[in-house]
């Protein structure tokens, strides 16, 4: 473990700890949620990706809107008829209300910068820069948090920007437009997961209940810029569209749902950064699937990216380890 004078913040010393003195059913509960939210988010992608490609469902507003319509659904069902009480089951102060609202804010644009980012560059591309959202949060929870991390935390995030670098030059079908709007949704994520671990660690809000209380204002704001932005007047009657290319957006609704309520679990169990790291590991499913349904070409320099980055998620990911081991090869010395 390192200590705090080495440079880990106590915070972040107390989530690491947690992470390896869990209860039996706490720890089957993390590992629950990972399995899940790495699925769906090796899935979700995908799913969008084939619903603007292959169908050419040009509406990611509408399509983010009904994902927290489906949000909302499965709020109202758990608390008004499963548990057969209101939706209030916490009382919340006007403070995390506020902080619930600016949540909705944040993940309103981050998944609309996202999807809209989808209709211009390709998945691996997108999954690539994606990679790059531990960086963010690392900067955020240290210059807003105050919190402090080890110098070999910060000493990961070189592999994974240099891979996103490789990954963006290598880039064959490289769109300025798409880049944007999927950096912008990068930043944007990092902000929500810090936003997620304050209302979830310190507000101690149930992570089902967060997900409705943040999905009724997301609905609407989502809902209000599709019906300006997107030329919804084109959108043409259900049943003129392909039955499948419902049921993917069934699919692609609950998929997100199950996403966002398993990102809450670990990161109420560990951290945002936490949360980001272990995500790169689903930017493998991510590029074998988008090699495989879309025909996405890697360059020599992009695969040298994604090892790159990879190889930074593992360092961030073992720093206890390796400080550990490098501290006992220190003292060995010494004696």
């Amino acid at each position: 473990m390192i200590s705090a004078d080495d440079g880990l913040s106590k915070n972040e010393e107390t989530r690491d700890t947690g992470w390896r003195r869990m209860r039996p059913p706490e720890t089957l509960q993390l590992l629950s949620a990972v399995v899940v939210w790495l699925v769906t988010g090796t899935t979700i992608s995908s799913l969008n990706k084939w619903i603007f490609v292959v169908y050419n469902f040009r509406y990611p507003l509408l399509l983010s809107a009904l994902h927290m319509l489906t949000a909302i659904v499965v709020g109202v069902i758990k608390y008004r008829f499963v548990q057969n009480h209101g939706v209030a089951e916490q009382d919340l102060t006007s403070s995390a209300k506020c902080k619930v609202f600016l949540l909705s804010l944040t993940f309103c644009a981050s998944i609309a910068f996202g999807n809209i980012g989808l209709n211009y560059v390709q998945l691996s591309f997108a999954q690539m820069i994606y990679t790059t959202t531990p960086i963010f949060t690392l900067a955020i929870s240290s210059l807003v948090l105050g919190e402090q991390h080890h110098v070999l935390k910060y000493t990961a995030m070189m592999p994974i920007c240099l891979g996103a670098s490789f990954s963006i030059m290598g880039e064959v079908q490289f769109d300025q437009k798409g880049c944007l709007f999927v950096l912008a949704a990068t930043m944007l994520r990092g902000v929500k997961s810090i936003q997620q671990s304050i209302l979830l660690q310190e507000e101690k809000i149930n992570s089902v209940f967060l997900l409705y209380m943040m999905a009724i204002p997301s609905f609407c704001i989502l809902a209000v810029a599709a019906l300006v932005l997107e030329n919804l007047a084109a959108l043409q009657s259900p049943h003129h569209y392909n039955s499948h290319l419902w049921g993917f957006i069934v699919l692609s609704c609950l998929g997100s749902v199950l996403y966002n309520l398993a990102s809450s679990s670990v990161i109420s169990l560990t951290s945002a950064v936490t949360l980001h790291i272990l995500g790169n590991l689903s930017v493998v499913g991510n590029l074998l699937l988008s090699q495989l349904l879309f025909g996405s070409q890697l360059s020599t320099l992009s695969c040298a990216g994604a090892v790159l980055t990879l190889s930074g998620m593992m360092i961030y990911q073992n720093s206890e380890f390796i400080v550990a081991y490098v501290d006992s090869l220190r003292s060995k010395t010494s004696n």
